[in-house]
């Protein structure tokens, strides 16, 4: 069983947290895009996300879809990163009745789901809340 070409075009952000930084105004943007909305350019430099940043927002999500009922309750978030990027993601390692917005977490790469009868295991990027 192959690769989709849709995790082959999008191993660089999802399993290395790559991003592409304007080479003309210095605006960050994840998933990377080929034209920048602030000043037009075309031309982007890559650069590696910051591994932690703040939560921003967040939701308890108590019924959760077939794929995630082992999982539930779990929470879904915004965090920004260190470097400015806002990317959603999943909360875990707590008890979701324990989230803060402006609660300090880190990044680290996991296993997100399980896709289809052939068991493709996607991986990706989960927050993991920061205790001092």
């Amino acid at each position: 069983m192959g690769i989709t070409a849709r995790n082959w075009r999008e191993y660089p952000q999802r399993y290395r947290m790559e991003a592409a930084k304007c080479n003309k105004c210095g605006k960050i943007f994840f998933p990377p895009r080929l034209v920048c909305n602030e000043c037009g350019n075309r031309e982007f430099e890559q650069v590696k996300l910051a591994g932690e940043g703040k939560l921003k927002t967040f939701t308890v999500i108590r019924v959760a879809p077939s794929n995630f009922i082992d999982e539930q309750p779990y929470a879904v978030g915004i965090v920004e990163l260190t470097d400015g990027v806002s990317t959603l993601m999943q909360i875990t390692d707590c008890d979701p009745d324990e989230l803060s917005i402006g609660m300090r977490v880190k990044i680290e790469f996991r296993k997100v789901q399980t896709e289809g009868d052939a068991g493709i295991l996607m991986y990706g990027y989960k927050a993991v809340p920061l205790r001092e």
